[in-house]
């Protein structure tokens, strides 16, 4: 046999249980065909050595969003980083505006928790000259608009629609007029203008955000949501996009894509799309669950709570009809695809977890592994139904880093030691994936890595101190958990024969390096089937 490539001389943690570490790893055809011993003698096309570098399995980032992220990347970034005040927010947008042109100005990563409140509808006229502004919120669940972003939507400042628009609100100041905050399915409202990128456009979203992840070493990530008009994605050519960035090299990251619900139901009451379905593709892209969106956010207290915020005395919405959204995801589950449901609130978790166990009663299925995207609020009951129906939480570890000291004021002490759980859902046996659902916060899997160990708020508090999970753990959430969660555990996150050549090198070793310092490991190098897509160490 002769190897397409040798690695040598590198200190590989393998998370193969018959061999936990390795120095020589070999590829043939982007795959592993053997570690140490077993390869070394064959003969090779080429040799790397590593020179005693850390290496771990490529990171699967189970809920990502690449092309929005590519998408944020382009816009003004009003981050608290960026811009830590409403004042400053202010400034930065003025500098946008006087850049000139009559265009959009989109910008993004505001958050009126760290920011200290919403900036109002005058503020905002006064520093955008005329130009429409939509100004996203960082959780992708509501958004502010000035008065011509307004206005060109169709809606009167002074009587804007009231009650609920596909799940979501124009709000409204005591006089009933706009304030520019537009939370959930009302944002169509904008984005229907701003929506669909051109495809050209879309697919160079992709490639910017493809050289983010790669250099975060992520490996392959799912794409919560493509294909539809929801909150996610941009339109219908969202699969030819990623296709055609494949096609002409500017997408590395493997993906999974999960097309949004509305999209493939068909009048009939139907799933299907094209003839798409669950697992259709190769191990570069393929076709993963469907989603659907039951509720809204945490950060936006839009979430559907059993018990109010404390902070805005809300009970949070569902995006849809409960009875309509339980139909269609038993619908979705006869048809056989695997089902994803964005739950946030512990209200929304319990009708996901209803809505499941009631198509399994219809209709049986084995290892279905439906997902519970986000699963923020949940408590023993409902652990123990994910156990019992096999499904597959899929919590985002970094934001308790990025946002605990929000969710902590808005749920209090009690709710927030049943929120964004872990160690609870590892040791009742369920496989829990890592994910960031970037752009919400930063994609880095080490960030994930480092909360799921250590779990403190950006103010330094320690939030649910009974989830915090060993490095170990957290590493195999990030590789083995996330390829279970799209039913391609066989394939990859674990470096052993037969499995993709799909690694990272690190600058340290995670399990040796002090808890508190995970955040600073730095990723070297990005190894996907076996080629370097990313770093300068060879």
């Amino acid at each position: 046999m002769l190897l397409d490539c040798l690695f040598i001389n590198g200190r590989f943690r393998t998370l193969s249980p018959e061999r936990p570490v390795a120095q020589a790893l070999g590829v043939v055809n982007g795959r592993i065909v053997g570690l140490d011993e077993d390869v070394t003698s064959l003969p090779t096309a080429r040799v790397v050595d590593l020179k005693g570098m850390n290496a771990v399995p490529g990171f699967n980032d189970a809920h990502h969003h690449i092309s929005q992220e590519g998408e944020r990347l382009k816009m003004v970034d009003i981050s608290p980083e960026k811009a830590a005040t409403v004042a400053d927010v202010l400034r930065v947008l003025a500098h946008a505006t006087g850049q000139g042109g009559a265009s959009w100005i989109r910008a993004t990563g505001f958050d009126q928790q760290q920011h200290g409140r919403f900036p109002t509808l005058p503020e905002l006229d006064s520093v955008t000259g005329g130009r429409p502004l939509w100004l996203l919120h960082t959780s992708g669940h509501l958004g502010v608009a000035n008065s011509t972003a307004l206005r060109l939507a169709g809606v009167d400042i002074a009587r804007p629609p009231s009650g609920l628009i596909n799940g979501g609100r124009i709000e409204t100041d005591h006089r009933g007029h706009a304030t520019g905050l537009v939370t959930e399915g009302a944002m169509a409202l904008i984005t229907s203008l701003l929506k669909p990128t051109p495809l050209e456009e879309w697919v160079d979203c992709i490639a910017v955000g493809n050289r983010s992840a790669i250099a975060d070493g992520i490996t392959s990530a799912t794409e919560t949501g493509v294909v539809g008009p929801g909150l996610s994605g941009n339109g219908p050519d969202d699969i030819a996009a990623f296709m055609q960035a494949k096609s002409i090299g500017v997408l590395d990251v493997r993906m999974v894509l999960m097309p949004e619900s509305v999209t493939l139901r068909q009048p009939s009451g139907d799933f299907g799309y094209g003839g798409l379905h669950s697992g259709f593709g190769d191990d570069d892209l393929q076709i993963g669950a469907v989603k659907f969106f039951i509720d809204g956010s945490l950060l936006g207290q839009t979430a559907a709570v059993s018990e109010p915020f404390l902070t805005n005395g809300s009970l949070g919405e569902f995006q849809r009809d409960p009875e309509e959204l339980r139909a269609e995801i038993i619908a979705a589950h006869c048809a056989g695809w695997q089902v994803a449901c964005h739950a946030i609130g512990d209200r929304a978790v319990k009708l996901v977890l209803d809505a499941y166990e009631e198509a399994q009663m219809v209709r049986p299925r084995s290892d279905a592994r439906h997902r519970i995207e986000h699963a923020a609020l949940t408590d023993d009951e409902d652990i123990a139904r994910m156990v019992a129906l096999g499904c597959v939480p899929v919590p985002q570890a970094h934001f308790v880093g990025a946002f605990g000291d929000g969710m902590l004021a808005a749920l209090g002490p009690d709710r927030s030691a049943r929120c964004y759980r872990q160690a609870a859902f590892l040791e009742a046996g369920l496989t829990v994936p890592g994910s960031s659902d970037c752009p919400v916060t930063d994609g880095s899997p080490l960030l994930g890595i480092h909360d799921l160990v250590n779990r403190r708020t950006r103010g330094g508090l320690l939030f649910g101190a009974d989830e915090r999970l060993t490095v170990d753990q957290a590493l195999f959430c990030y590789t083995v958990g996330s390829a279970y969660a799209s039913h391609q555990e066989k394939q990859k996150g674990r470096l052993r024969r037969g499995q993709l050549a799909d690694f990272v090198t690190l600058s340290e070793d995670l399990c040796a390096v002090d808890p508190l310092q995970i955040r600073d490991v730095k990723v070297l190098d990005t190894v996907i089937g076996g080629r370097h897509v990313f770093g300068t160490s060879w």
